[in-house]
């Protein structure tokens, strides 16, 4: 069997090989800094465990078989010169595993068994199949062989140290086929109807109409849409464990779950496609808001964090899309997410406000989703200007959902907390020309050469005008050829992998660049969002770039900046074809 391609080929080693609703994947990237020669089914349950390795066989010598792996949406394939193997997903627990001429062995990634570790394997008469069952995922993966022949099956039963699995083989038509499933505790016997071929092109077409629904608007103007697109259609993962909506990870890396920031920026690259899908990511974290208000920092399948949260964009994010959405929210959804969003600024005036302070604060770089920025060497406990700009918005959006909801009182409330909160952010945090730095208990100020300093700009219309330009030609200087350096290129503690002391950012990028755009400095949000998305065209969707050479760096499949390629690449389509419109 030849398999048919379609969409964007990719390498495994930047992006897994995954599909929409599934908690697991197929890649050689097992934790992070730790790849394998080969590939494996990596779950994402409980957190990333590698269960399986999947190594094809030549069929002659039973030894491993010189291969190159090809991935496209749909279609997994290890091709050599004597056979190859095809893999494609059934459904998001089941893969359809089928080999012509090459064998395939299916072994246990731990090698080790003990009473609360690695994964004990066994063949079970009633189904007539093997089963792995791991206790890393507290899952069991079910082999069942559906044509070919098992050649070998080792440590079956087996406790302790050794290998574990088995190696199928093509049977009189010179081909075999295998289906894998992850499962909880037991499962009938596996059937299906369907060829494989049927498979293959039922996992193609749903990958084909969610580009269309994402990005319909794409051209050969925007190269990497379907990539892109891709990137978060695999990454999306149906409801489970602590995960109550269906959920776009940040990745099926080891970047496995959502905080409370970066899943703003997939809801709006999926809302005008997806609204009811970019609806649950945006309120994914308040269905975990504690009783203060706060949001979690993450949510994971078996892990909700609270020790940190993160910057209150939300009332920002909810306003662009509310815009994006096709239809408009509910009543009922308007009323929720104002409680929510309502309880998130109060913990922010309540919690994080210091006596008789105007101004709230971090209690260290995390909160503020630039971990490690240079603003915050001095101090971590600090009042800064981007959260009083963020909170300053949010509080805008409170109030234009109190008049909708008819609560002329509190809409008149938030604008007052509004006004107030950022004429002390001017009054105390603004030096002159630039934006400083606070510490909460010291009062000490102190400017940085990062391009924190400069996320005000974010409030764009709102900032009087020559806070804007003086905000605008600070961040020209951060400017790269590829995109916006968080820490500026000439300081001193620019570092070209530090993190959040150097590389460029989606999320940064996304809100400087409608805030510029909402001032009128339209010439410098263009260039921002154009050399942004030339960086994703060339260098993928990495979780950051190195500022000076645009190589992706971390974490190579991230959604958000997918999303953020997105957002910038439908913004730059809708602008070309209104030009296009006036010029006609």
């Amino acid at each position: 069997m030849t398999a048919a391609r379609s969409g964007p080929q990719f390498s495994v080693h930047d992006i897994p090989f995954s599909t929409h609703g599934s908690w697991f994947g197929f890649s050689p990237v097992l934790a992070e800094k730790t790849r394998s020669e080969d590939l494996h089914l990596v779950s994402h349950q409980n957190g990333m465990h590698a269960v399986l390795r999947l190594l094809p066989l030549d069929a002659a010598t039973g030894e491993r078989a010189e291969t190159r792996v090809e991935a496209a949406p749909g279609l997994l394939s290890w091709l050599g010169e004597r056979g190859r193997v095809h893999l494609a997903y059934e459904t998001p627990d089941t893969v359809r595993v089928r080999g012509e001429q090459l064998g395939l062995r299916v072994t246990a990634a731990a090698q080790s068994l003990t009473p609360f570790s690695g994964t004990y394997f066994y063949r079970d008469p009633v189904a007539d199949a093997h089963i792995f069952t791991s206790y890393e995922t507290g899952r069991r993966y079910r082999i069942t062989v559906l044509s070919g022949t098992v050649t070998e099956v080792s440590g079956a039963q087996a406790l302790g140290a050794g290998d574990r699995g088995l190696a199928v083989t093509a049977g009189a038509d010179g081909s075999w086929e295998i289906a894998i499933e992850e499962i909880d505790s037991a499962r009938q016997p596996y059937r299906s109807s369907a060829a494989f071929a049927e498979v293959m092109e039922a996992a193609r077409q749903s990958f084909d109409e969610f580009v269309d629904a994402v990005a319909p608007w794409r051209s050969c103007d925007t190269p990497a849409v379907e990539l892109a697109a891709y990137v978060v259609w695999s990454a999306t993962v149906r409801p489970a464990g602590l995960v109550t909506r269906p959920a776009v990870l940040m990745s099926k890396h080891w970047m496995d779950k959502v905080w409370s920031w970066d899943h703003c920026f997939n809801a709006l690259a999926l809302a005008p496609g997806h609204p009811q899908l970019a609806w649950d990511q945006f309120s994914l974290p308040f269905d975990h808001q504690d009783e203060t208000g706060a949001l979690p920092d993450s949510v994971a399948h078996s892990e909700v964090l609270y020790n940190f949260v993160k910057p209150p964009i939300h009332g920002w994010a909810l306003s662009h899309l509310r815009r994006l959405l096709p239809e408009p929210l509910s009543r009922t959804d308007l009323v929720e997410i104002y409680g929510s969003l309502a309880r998130w600024t109060e913990f922010w005036l309540t919690a994080r406000r210091a006596p008789g302070a105007a101004l709230p604060h971090y209690q260290h770089g995390n909160d503020s989703g630039w971990d490690n920025a240079t603003a915050f060497d001095p101090e971590r406990v600090v009042v800064t200007a981007d959260l009083a700009a963020f909170l300053v918005l949010q509080l805008r959006e409170l109030a234009v959902l109190a008049d909708e909801l008819d609560q002329p009182d509190d809409a008149r409330r938030w604008t007052r907390t509004a006004e107030a909160t950022q004429a002390a952010m001017l009054d105390e945090l603004w030096a002159g020309e630039r934006f400083v730095t606070r510490g909460a208990d010291s009062a000490a100020t102190w400017a940085s050469s990062s391009l924190l300093d400069l996320m005000p700009m974010a409030l764009g219309e709102h900032l009087p005008e020559h806070v804007g330009k003086a905000l605008a030609a600070r961040i020209e200087t951060h400017l790269t050829a590829y995109g916006l350096a968080t820490e500026l290129p000439t300081s001193p503690h620019y570092l070209s992998d530090g993190y959040w002391r150097g590389p460029i950012w989606a999320p940064a990028t996304v809100l400087i660049e409608d805030g510029l755009r909402r001032a009128g400095h339209h010439r410098l949000a263009d260039d921002i969002s154009a050399r942004f998305r030339a960086l994703c065209e060339t260098h993928g969707f990495a979780e950051n770039f190195d500022a000076l050479t645009g190589t992706g760096l971390r974490d190579r499949a991230y959604t958000w900046t997918a999303s953020s390629y997105l957002l910038l690449a439908r913004d730059h389509q809708r602008r070309a074809r209104i030009a296009a419109t006036t010029v006609a």
